[in-house]
């Protein structure tokens, strides 16, 4: 059994022995290094933890029906806590229930550690119906994997987990835990590791980021911790200064927005828009961004998104320092106390009336998005309006699904809630990805958990008909369209979230739209409103 830990070298600090089985001291040394939440879904390789965390106080346990809620709900709790939480997964097959949504963690930057039970070596050797290569299924999404092979070693092993978790921007850390080194006698409680510090951006990059920044023809992409309020801020300065333009990502893992903040566009999805979008810049400076690509390869349709004369220069990748990076460029052109460019001013749409769309979906959301709100989006195709209608409403956090793996939303509501509880929460998630984790509405409902959800019901996996024309596809059948369709029969999601123990209404006009946000979101507790469009 290896280990793979990219990044930092960890530095070690005395370790207090207390007499303890190793899921004990597993437990201790988490909570130690700062892990205050477990998101869960054990099994009976897992007891001993489950035990653990019975009798020992200072963590969270919030148990989930299906194990890619338990990784969702880490990956919201670490983009608004900033922290890492755990997961508590069963073998081999927990952990592969649960890799869709580590695949969204990870390309969120998002730190996770993932407690992964394992047969006791003995019986690892029998071949067992649930016996599996867990490293094997780790790697891919998981930057750092390990085993424990002692229980004197557990304690440590989570520390240097913890550890890993917090490497910015965020990493996926996995501990696996054979259970004879959870029951055995020897633990030993690990002090939390010396924290790894941010890697430097490129400097030598600056005089030209400098020289690139100059007029309507250049860009400012951001991503990451760039996205932060005062970065934003900081941005805009810089594009006072210099006339540049900027935007963000498609998908990013935290943007602060609304009134009094700087606004920031995104590059589209739809390959011909983003085209649109970047056709002007023949100079892009990223800053914890990646150069614009496509989300998939289309007939006939370039993959890279700007124009083939661009000059693209990276002056900070997503691991480094991106405060330092854009304080340094403000400096550097002379924009430090500068009024910033875009600066949102509070303003709310028009009144929508008549049945609903995208457009007047948007408008109710600019009008009731609340005061500190989270907004957790996965509304996929009927979302793609929502920003401009949104800019000036109260000041409110926006998260992103940045893997591209649907059924994100509600398990990232979920963490984000056990994060901020003083926090309304908002989902915005389509039908045929709500499906995906539905379970996360018990959740909800067990935790009381002060979300409201809004379900966009076409009935239909509507990104995949455009698609359809997209990869070049012309006049689909009937048995083509069929498969893209949730009305046969029909999701009856106000039933589905009762049963669940969530509260919940069915509206089709934005008269009663606008009614319902306004009995959920006065709700301390969940509340799913199903959207008919």
């Amino acid at each position: 059994m290896g280990s793979e830990n990219k990044g930092e070298i960890v530095t070690k600090t005395k370790d207090t022995p207390v007499p303890m089985n190793g899921a004990e001291s597993l437990v201790h040394s988490l909570i130690g290094s700062g892990v205050e939440a477990c998101f869960s879904n054990p099994g009976t390789s897992e007891m001993h933890f489950v035990a653990a965390l019975d009798h020992i106080p200072g963590m969270r346990s919030v148990l989930t029906l299906q194990e890619g809620v338990a990784t969702g709900a880490a990956d919201g709790y670490y983009r608004m806590a900033g922290k890492p939480a755990c997961t508590l997964l069963h073998l081999g097959p927990g952990l592969a229930n649960g890799l869709s949504n580590l695949h969204n963690a990870k390309k969120a930057g998002s730190g996770v550690v993932n407690i992964v039970g394992e047969h006791a070596a003995s019986h690892i050797e029998l071949d067992a119906p649930l016996t599996s290569d867990i490293q094997g299924i780790a790697r891919p999404v998981s930057h750092w994997v390990h085993s424990s092979t002692s229980a004197t070693d557990v304690g440590a092993d989570a520390a240097d987990a913890v550890h890993a978790a917090n490497i910015a921007p965020g990493q996926v850390a996995t501990l696996i835990l054979p259970s004879d080194t959870a029951w055995t006698e020897g633990g030993i409680v690990a002090a939390p590791r010396t924290p790894a510090t941010k890697l430097d951006f490129n400097l030598a990059a600056l005089p030209s980021a400098v020289e690139a920044l100059a007029g309507p023809d250049s860009l400012l992409l951001l991503g990451g911790a760039a996205l932060s309020e005062e970065n934003l801020k900081v941005a805009g300065q810089i594009a006072a200064k210099t006339g540049c333009a900027i935007l963000s990502e498609w998908s990013n893992a935290r943007l602060e927005r609304g009134a009094g903040r700087v606004s920031i566009g995104r590059v589209p999805y739809p390959i011909d828009q983003a085209l649109k979008v970047l056709d002007p810049f023949k100079r892009i400076v990223l800053i914890g961004a990646r150069a614009p690509i496509g989300f998939f390869a289309y007939p006939g349709k370039p993959a890279v998104l700007t124009r083939d004369d661009a000059a693209i220069l990276e002056l900070a990748h997503p691991t480094t320092d991106l405060t330092a990076a854009l304080a340094r460029l403000a400096e550097a052109v002379d924009a430090t106390g500068v009024d910033p460019a875009f600066v949102a001013a509070a303003a709310l749409p028009d009144r929508p009336t008549g049945k609903l769309a995208a457009d007047n979906i948007a408008a109710v959301l600019g009008r009731m998005i609340p005061q500190d709100a989270i907004v957790v989006d996965e509304s996929v195709t009927t979302g793609r309006s929502f920003f401009p209608a949104t800019a000036g409403a109260p000041r409110h956090t926006w998260l992103n699904n940045c893997g591209g793996s649907i059924g994100y939303g509600m398990p990232v509501a979920i963490g984000a809630a056990v994060a901020c509880p003083d926090r309304k929460v908002l989902g915005l998630i389509g039908d045929g990805s709500a499906m995906y984790t539905v379970q996360a509405l018990w959740t909800m409902a067990r935790e009381d958990l002060d979300i409201t959800i809004v379900i966009f019901a076409n009935r239909s996996y509507q990104i995949l008909r455009g698609e359809l024309t997209n990869v070049g596809v012309g006049n689909p059948g009937p048995r083509a369209i069929d498969m893209l369709s949730l009305d046969r029969p029909d999701l009856q999601w106000v039933q589905m979230a009762q049963s669940m123990g969530v509260e919940a209404c069915q509206v089709a006009d934005c008269e009663a739209f606008e009614l319902a946000l306004e009995t959920g979101l006065a709700s301390s507790s969940p509340y799913l409103i199903q959207v008919d469009i």
